[in-house]
């Protein structure tokens, strides 16, 4: 059983409620969106083909529990959620970055899933399979990457279609880098008291110059 990957590379997790934890990251190639403000294209096509247990043994090396499949879209390649019930049974907290427009209960409960609601500025929020809404484990997050005042609008009115039983500190609200402030964002979601998490991308902060998975 085979994989195309990108990368395996070990560095600091920036994208999600466990930012700043150590974390190994397996990025897959191939994805099915093209987002205006995507920061890994080189994702797109480029990668080489990993036995799972290839890739196992890859992860092993770094003295981490902490897993990370990113992309690209991770669950457009049929063995990626054999691959994360390896990794779990083999005793990895392990967390799936996905681009939401897949249906995520194919995945293994125990993983965590990051799910990446897409705003109009991205191009894409026609693609989001909004019915993952629906399917999120109590351990999951939602995501919205937000450009302007449009997508943070889309962020609020799609919220309301999360289960109310979902803990709203798991929902993240995120400046597209490079274009609205941090500022901006926390000043619209504290004048609209929004219970949720203002999220910065780490890893740019702590590596501004790096392209790729450090």
């Amino acid at each position: 059983m085979t994989l195309l990957v990108n990368e395996i590379f070990y560095s600091i997790q920036g994208e999600s409620i466990h930012s700043g934890r150590p974390c190994i990251f397996v990025r897959l190639t191939g994805c099915n969106l093209r987002c205006s403000y995507c920061d890994t294209r080189y994702a797109y096509e480029q990668g080489l083909n990993m036995e799972i247990t290839e890739i196992i043994n890859r992860i092993a090396a770094h003295r981490c529990r902490l897993v990370e499949i990113t992309g690209g879209e991770p669950l457009l390649q049929s063995q990626t959620p054999i691959l994360i019930y390896r990794l779990l049974e083999n005793g990895y907290e392990v967390m799936l970055e996905t681009n939401g427009s897949l249906d995520i209960s194919r995945v293994d409960g125990r993983c965590i899933k990051i799910v990446d609601i897409k705003c109009p500025t991205s191009g894409e929020s026609d693609k989001n399979d909004l019915g993952n809404l629906k399917r999120l484990g109590s351990k999951d997050q939602v995501k919205f990457v937000i450009g302007d005042r449009s997508d943070y609008k889309y962020a609020k009115v799609t919220m309301d279609s999360i289960s109310p039983d979902f803990p709203e500190e798991q929902i993240l609200f995120s400046p597209v880098s490079g274009g609205i402030t941090p500022s901006q964002l926390a000043e619209w979601i504290l004048g609209d008291s929004l219970n949720v998490r203002l999220h910065l991308q780490l890893h740019k902060i702590i590596w501004p110059d790096k392209e790729r998975g450090v």
